[in-house]
């Protein structure tokens, strides 16, 4: 496989234009919305019955991409795939959002840590077995919350 092609199915409503506009401690509590394109809202059926969602996103803001960068918690050059940098091979995000509300092809959401605009490509229910046990977060271990 060479090339492939994502179509977006949907776009984020935020009231964030710039990624460096999101608050990091905070961002468990921002709202917004997810408007999932109408040629795709027969896909939402049953989703209202879940309480978070994962949400794969296009980090369209992003140009180009280093393999070494050096992350916002720490001051050491790190490989790209040990962060969680916009500036990636493959410019992919994915987020995990509390569920608020359906509105046909609107989903309220809590959790958002996208900008206006930011285009979805595929949402996916979270379920218990998402969840995994005896976790270790590397070089984060003690800049972050667990």
């Amino acid at each position: 496989m060479k090339n492939f092609k994502l179509k977006p199915i949907g776009i984020i409503h935020s009231s964030y234009k710039k990624p460096e506009d999101i608050p990091k401690e905070e961002r468990k509590l921002i709202e917004g919305e997810i408007e999932i394109f109408k040629e795709f809202e027969d896909g939402l059926k049953d989703i209202d019955g879940f309480s978070h969602l994962i949400v794969i996103f296009v980090l369209h803001k992003s140009c180009g991409y280093n393999l070494q960068v050096t992350p916002p918690f720490d001051n050491e050059i790190r490989g790209v795939f040990a962060t969680r940098s916009p500036y990636r091979p493959n410019p992919i995000g994915m987020t995990i959002v509390e569920l608020l509300e359906r509105k046909e092809n609107i989903l309220r959401v809590k959790g958002i840590d996208m900008i206006e605009g930011t285009p979805v490509v595929d949402i996916k229910p979270y379920l218990p077995g998402d969840r995994k046990e005896n976790i270790k977060i590397g070089w984060l271990t003690g800049k972050i919350e667990d």
